[in-house]
């Protein structure tokens, strides 16, 4: 019932104003008319809605119409990503890179272009489809491969090998007739080039090879012997950043330097090969078919009467003992996982000098007995003053032959494979050429050499891949026909130091 609202003064006069009969009649009027409204808007409520109305009233926004109407039609790998601002089609494939099929930004880019027909950029508030997500993990199994199967290899560091300029390396590599790549997982900084967790790995935020077993597959793809290079105790992070792992000084009780450098960890320490062997066999299971230790020994310069490792609390032990005792260890922990383990080791070891064997504990024969390749670094340029050749650099016919008659004498019977690094930079050397890579393998595999390893810092192999095509086309002089593959009836394909600061080897 409505109510009519009086002022106090005129509350009085009301009765005198309507009589009885009018205020009922004013009542009935007023029932009247509210149940002609109520039942209009029954009749309204029971009116048929239309069929656009009906779609209009339940369609939801339209963004979440684009977006269920894509997850609806996306084919197998392909997500959509709504534009929160104005977006191109290389940020997107630079954040999906890892998780994707694509090797290379510009691959992705051209794939995303394609899936959004043509399209690279987007506005805010645009959807792009982005195909070729992959589940993750990636799984990637190592290949079974001959220790003893020729070998033609380049290195890279893990930058370039995770770079498009990598990929199309790996690719031209393989087009000329390699077999093989190296690349670096652990360099001797300490680096480690994919995401690996553990408490003595240096954390960094972008990783050159994001997705490892990833990166092994397209390897594998190219029919690729894949060689994942590990560098062991040379490593600046444990020296700086883990003193107490690091090789200490008896006169100053703090780490000890190399020539003032702060680089080695004690090898001998338990801790030290344990963080190594877990690295390796992390490795071993993302996909790799083999994995190389390098400075796989003790430091050979600076003051090694100061030096203190962890072994000689053990009067009984030596430098040669712990590099064996760590091989063996290795070597039975990571061959049952289906990977060759192979050696790189100075070229001036296969004198077998006491005073090189007592700096370096690098024993070959007792090396040999655990693992499957050695691969000896015969740069010519780096035997000083051997033999009476001022220039060794330019005589390489001579320091890799008398080089590879040492290791397969010394190595006899043991079972291991001698596979050497070559030169393929022009540090020392003034007649660095094609030919120059010729005379090398020519010489490497008329001694005894199975294959060989290519070894340049900046990873620069203009001189290789224009001798490739020779050696290719030359099988008899060049290339290495194993035992393995003759008795399986398998086609075969057809003074020693550091590093110096101007020169791209180690």
């Amino acid at each position: 019932m409505l109510r009519c609202v009086q002022t106090p003064g005129k509350a009085r006069m009301a009765p005198k104003k309507f009589s009885v009969p009018t205020a009922v009649i004013v009542l009935a009027l007023l029932a009247i008319i509210t149940l002609a409204v109520t039942k209009h808007s029954q009749l309204l409520s029971q009116t048929p809605v239309s069929a656009s109305q009906t779609a209009e009233k339940a369609a939801p926004a339209p963004e979440t119409a684009v977006a269920t109407a894509s997850a609806q039609q996306l084919p197998p790998g392909t997500i959509s990503y709504t534009a929160k601002a104005y977006t191109t089609a290389q940020f997107l494939a630079r954040n999906h890179l890892t998780e994707s099929q694509y090797m290379t930004v510009a691959e992705y880019v051209d794939a995303i272009a394609k899936a959004n027909n043509g399209k690279t950029t987007f506005n805010r508030g645009e959807t792009a489809l982005i195909p070729g997500i992959e589940p993750q993990p990636v799984v990637e199994k190592s290949r079974p491969w001959p220790k003893d199967a020729e070998v033609r290899a380049i290195y890279m560091t893990g930058t370039t090998a995770g770079s498009a300029k990598g990929i199309e390396l790996v690719r031209h590599w393989k087009e000329a007739g390699g077999n093989a790549v190296v690349f670096d997982i652990k360099d001797s900084d300490g680096a480690i080039n994919v995401p690996f967790q553990h408490p003595l790995a240096r954390k960094i935020h972008n990783y050159p090879i994001t997705n490892l077993p990833k990166y092994v597959r397209f390897l594998h793809s190219l029919d690729l012997h894949v060689i994942a290079r590990q560098a062991l105790f040379r490593d600046d992070n444990i020296a700086q950043n883990h003193s107490t792992l690091a090789v200490q000084s008896k006169s100053m009780h703090q780490p000890w330097r190399e020539n003032g450098k702060l680089v080695w960890s004690d090898s001998s320490n338990k801790e030290v090969q344990d963080y190594n062997l877990a690295l390796a066999k992390y490795v071993a299971q993302s996909g790799v078919d083999e994995i190389q230790f390098d400075y796989v020994r003790f430091p050979a310069e600076g003051n090694q009467a100061d030096a203190q490792f962890a072994f000689q609390k053990d009067p009984n032990m030596h430098r040669d003992d712990v590099i064996a005792g760590f091989l063996d260890r290795a070597y039975t922990e990571l061959h049952p996982m289906g990977v060759l383990v192979s050696l790189d080791v100075f070229g001036i070891m296969a004198w077998q000098r006491q005073v090189d064997l007592s700096h370096t504990g690098q024993d070959i024969v007792k090396m040999a007995k655990h693992s499957d390749v050695i691969s000896p670094m015969i740069y010519p340029s780096h035997f000083f003053g051997m033999d009476g050749y001022d220039h060794p650099g330019d005589a390489p016919e001579h320091f890799i032959g008398i080089s590879m008659d040492r290791f397969v004498k010394i190595t006899a019977g043991e079972g291991v494979t001698i596979r050497p690094w070559l030169q393929a930079f022009h540090w020392r050397t003034k007649t660095y050429s094609p030919e120059y890579i010729l005379k090398q393998v020519g010489t490497s595999k008329a001694h005894g050499g199975d294959g060989f390893l290519f070894w340049n810092a900046a990873n620069d192999y203009s001189k290789p891949f224009t001798a490739m095509p020779v050696i290719m086309k030359n099988p008899k002089q060049y290339l290495y026909t194993p035992a393995t593959s003759l008795a399986q009836n398998v086609p075969a394909t057809p003074a020693n130091t550091e590093q110096s600061k101007t020169q791209p080897s180690r």
